[in-house]
């Protein structure tokens, strides 16, 4: 049962469901045993002329009337079973992306969208089969082998019985052995095909650089090479089935083999009825569908098992951030941020992203952080965010340690713009409103507004309702940038982190944006991180940051009097901005 311990919620709420059905089923194969004795009655009767057409009569409504009650109850069965099984997949893809969504972002760092897609497609498609075909093919393995041989043994001749049976022990030790094979093989056979999967969405999502490098045919190898390793998992899995389906058929046609020849020879000595021989062979071709099963069986159900651990991985995986029991949220939250000596490296690196890093925005003020590329400015926004969290020092937001806060309410109250502005396949609307769908069309057209979108919007054919395509493929970069601004404004947020999300604006659409801004944080705690000058010159205080540490500290003319890097850079920034004006 260790093995089903993410199930266990779900199969202790369904189990009346699938017991019920295991008794309808079993019902089903206890009537479907009385068919070949009548027949063996109804030869025998016949061949002494002992019957009359009125008993024929009855014998047909007889099994007739057989037939439908197995009707009836492989109804019940199949929608309790299968239909069990098919809510456990439903249930089950739920709570993996549930899960899923529980993860912090480390997580997503280190496990391919291939990967996880098969996890949720595939894998889930597994389990069911085992939980929905595999249970019904156990019980009537199960259940028909066990009273099938009974009658054989107890009401026809147990020496024929005897010699009929002698194969299945060969059937067994194959079935053991390729049983293990088929769980070795199906777990090749998911890890192929997550490779597949990651390929074909990483192709897809990168059509256009593939294209503008014209690496189709790099590409499509690629595609090829991945699909071929997929094939050929496959096909060992199918090596497998491919001898062992056949085997067990041969199996049986040797049981068919010693009934004929064993039952032919009694019958002929007077030792056995003919209507017994007949029910007998009917009995014994009943037995075929639980061998043939029983390949079945073992073949569904290893794949489950190979699904379930490969689902346990990911469920076993539990998330770096969790709130404390007795975490908090302060009645009166004031958007003050303070960082006191904090360092933090990411998870897997050796290196410090940050380093003793110490500051204090109050409400209603601005930081600016501005770098060289990896200096470590959006790793501050990230431990704000509670991303990830800090290896040194204490992180205070509203004079209460961060790591006392509910993580969940903190990021309520922050509005963050990361610097790749992701874009739903959805509308416009849809997209600003992303916080609270319930938002009316006045509050999404306000925060367009302050984004410096508003305008844009209007000049497309559809507004408000255009469809932006896949990560806002139909719009420019510097659209995409504001209309996630206007997504996070509409929050109304108490801090606003901003991070390098205005590079694909120009200078002019940049200072309209910031003037917005400045009239709308008035009262609230901003964060602006930029590589662009002309982008933080008017905060409050500008840190510049080296190597994850703070090389320079102040405010615009304060660090130009320095004549620091931050200066060296302000002086580069605007001689590009005159060549380009100049050009």
């Amino acid at each position: 049962m260790q093995i089903l311990r993410h199930l266990k919620d779900f199969l202790s709420q369904h189990k009346w469901n699938y017991l019920l059905g295991i008794i309808a089923l079993i019902i089903v194969d206890l009537l479907q045993l009385l068919p070949p004795k009548i027949i063996g009655t109804l030869t025998d009767s016949l061949t002494n002329n002992s019957i009359d057409i009125a008993q024929i009569r009855n014998y047909g409504f007889l099994i007739i009337g057989i037939a439908c009650l197995v009707a009836v109850f492989r109804y019940y069965w199949r929608m309790n079973i299968i239909g069990s099984a098919r809510k456990l997949e439903c249930w089950l893809r739920g709570k993996l992306f549930e899960h899923l969504e529980s993860m912090t972002p480390e997580f997503f760092n280190y496990k391919k969208t291939g990967d996880l897609m098969a996890h949720a497609t595939n894998d889930i498609q597994a389990i069911r089969m085992s939980f929905g075909p595999g249970v019904i093919m156990t019980t009537d393995a199960i259940v028909i082998s066990i009273t099938t041989m009974v009658i054989m043994f107890s009401t026809i001749n147990p020496k024929l019985t005897l010699w009929a049976l002698m194969p299945l022990p060969i059937m067994a030790i194959l079935v053991t052995f390729l049983g293990k094979k088929i769980q070795k093989y199906f777990k090749q056979v998911q890890e192929a095909f997550s490779g597949l999967s990651d390929h074909t969405q990483e192709s897809i999502s990168g059509i256009r650089v593939i294209k503008s490098f014209v690496r189709e045919k790099s590409s499509l190898q690629n595609f090829s090479t991945a699909s071929e390793q997929y094939v050929n998992k496959n096909m060992k899995l199918a090596v497998i089935h491919g001898f062992m389906f056949p085997m067990i058929g041969f199996i049986a046609s040797i049981s068919f083999l010693i009934a004929l020849l064993q039952g032919g020879t009694m019958v002929i000595n007077g030792t056995l009825s003919l209507g017994d021989l007949v029910a007998f062979i009917t009995y014994l071709g009943m037995l075929i569908w639980p061998m043939m099963a029983i390949g079945w069986v073992v073949n569904s159900l290893q794949r489950g098992i190979a699904s379930i651990k490969r689902i346990n991985d990911i469920l076993d995986t539990k998330p770096t951030l969790v709130d404390k029991t007795d975490a908090i949220w302060p009645e009166n939250f004031s958007p003050e941020i303070q960082f006191e000596d904090v360092s933090f490296k990411y998870p897997q690196s050796e290196n410090y992203a940050l380093s003793h890093l110490n500051f204090h925005i109050k409400k209603g003020k601005t930081l600016a952080i501005v770098g060289k590329t990896g200096s470590g400015k959006s790793s501050v926004a990230s431990l704000i965010l509670r991303f990830y969290s800090h290896s040194n020092g204490a992180i205070k937001i509203s004079e209460t340690n961060m790591i006392d806060l509910k993580h969940k309410m903190l990021r309520e109250r922050i509005g963050y713009v990361p610097q790749e502005a992701f874009l739903f396949s959805s509308t416009i609307h849809d997209n600003i409103a992303f916080a609270n769908p319930e938002l009316s069309r006045e509050q999404v057209i306000e925060a367009a507004k302050i984004a410096a979108i508003h305008e844009d919007i209007l000049d497309f054919p559809s507004g408000y309702e255009t469809i932006v395509g896949e990560k806002g493929v139909t719009l420019s970069g510097g659209q995409k940038q504001r209309i996630a601004i206007a997504r996070a404004l509409i929050k109304d947020p108490d801090i606003l982190i901003l991070d390098d999300c205005l590079s694909a604006v120009d200078t002019k659409t940049e200072e309209k944006i910031l003037g917005h801004l400045k009239e709308v944080m008035k009262d609230k705690t901003s964060i602006i991180i930029s590589h662009r000058i002309s982008a933080i010159k008017d905060a409050d205080e500008i840190l510049y940051l080296e190597d994850g540490e703070i090389a320079e500290r102040g405010t615009h003319s304060e660090l130009l009097v320095k004549k620091g890097d931050y200066e060296d850079l302000y002086r580069k920034q605007l001689l590009e901005e005159k060549i380009e004006k100049e050009v």
